[in-house]
């Protein structure tokens, strides 16, 4: 995984304290190989940044990762590029591929079998962009790294 230059990693905006991106080859490999990458990514952000990221984050980002980059090999020939980026308050997943047609997360149908990827991530993310850019398009997820779940005791 390429971290960005030297010092914090990142070239994004002044929040971010890592960013790393790869280029995946498009073939179903690429897949567990870029749910290591998240975290291992989220790993250094830990340890090497202080951040504090917890096994739900790192569960939900690879999750997130792993929906993205499926529907990318299986949707989009070609490469696949994922770019992931840390800040205080989130971790943002971003995957660019060749496809220019924007998904669309379809009506819940609990007959059917597949298909719920977009759903997944739409459901657990704080937020969900998708963009054309000049061959293919970018979906960008963020998670938030504060657990915003509220326990309620009976």
């Amino acid at each position: 995984m390429d971290d960005g230059p030297a010092g914090d990693g990142c070239t994004a905006p002044p929040e971010c304290v890592l960013q790393a991106s790869v280029a995946l080859e498009g073939d179903r490999v690429c897949i567990a190989q870029a749910r290591q990458l998240a975290a291992d990514f989220l790993a250094r952000a830990g340890t090497g940044h202080g951040l504090h990221i917890s096994d739900r984050v790192r569960d939900l980002t690879q999750l997130v990762v792993s929906e993205l980059v499926t529907n990318a090999y299986k949707y989009a020939p070609g490469p696949v590029l994922l770019q992931l980026r840390v800040t205080r308050a989130e971790v943002e997943v971003e995957v660019w591929d060749t496809e220019p047609q924007l998904p669309v997360a379809r009506a819940a149908d609990a007959d059917r079998v597949g298909q719920h990827g977009l759903e997944i991530v739409t459901a657990i993310a704080a937020s969900v962009e998708t963009r054309r850019e000049p061959g293919g398009k970018r979906i960008t997820a963020r998670i938030a790294l504060a657990d915003t779940r509220h326990q309620t005791l009976s």
